[in-house]
């Protein structure tokens, strides 16, 4: 793993994670919650997810024009990408389309058939991922990539995110899994 993302993986464990009783926006319960956006919106968080997600999409040699997703949860992800790599144009999805104006779903990068790479903070179930895919695909663009920041690891989120994708692959940074580990390995190490 390298530097930074071992270093981000840090900053979610610290930010971003809690153990405790959670309902999820999907309406489940667990144990955990993950709220990205405390790492994403962090200054330092912000820089580590923006070098992290580039190095992936260059690793992938995806070669997208632009990195874009469902607000709210990837706008901070979307930004920090952008700034970081100098060269990818940034884009995000209203959950509908604005009615006033000029009505459109899509904001920032708007060039039809660019190649892009759909981003999310947490994915669960897929459906704010999917639904990014699909406005994206609606309005033209060309989805080479999809990636999230943490993974959940339900049994229907990957599948359906696959599903929506293909063939573009669906990529995730960390799984929960990863993330917990972490966090209970720092509560150890003040502990002792």
């Amino acid at each position: 793993m390298s530097p930074n993302r071992e270093e981000l993986l840090r900053l979610l464990a610290a930010k971003s994670f809690r153990l405790g009783k959670f309902r999820l926006s999907s309406g489940a319960s667990s144990d955990y919650y993950v709220d990205c956006r405390t790492t994403t919106l962090d200054a330092k968080g912000s820089r580590l997810t923006g070098q992290v997600f580039w190095d992936e999409i260059r690793a992938r040699s995806w070669r997208p024009h632009a990195v874009g997703g469902l607000t709210m949860g990837a706008d901070p992800i979307v930004t920090a990408v952008s700034v970081v790599s100098g060269e990818l144009n940034g884009f995000l999805v209203r959950k509908t389309e604005k009615q006033h104006g000029t009505g459109q779903r899509i904001e920032g990068f708007c060039e039809k058939g660019a190649p892009v790479v759909i981003v999310d903070d947490v994915c669960t179930t897929g459906s704010s991922t999917v639904q990014a895919i699909e406005a994206a695909r609606e309005f033209g663009f060309e989805i080479v990539g999809v990636m999230c920041l943490v993974e959940r690891e339900e049994a229907r989120g990957r599948p359906q995110v696959e599903k929506a994708a293909a063939p573009a692959a669906f990529v995730s940074i960390f799984t929960a899994n990863e993330v917990r580990q972490e966090h209970l390995k720092s509560i150890e190490t003040l502990s002792h």
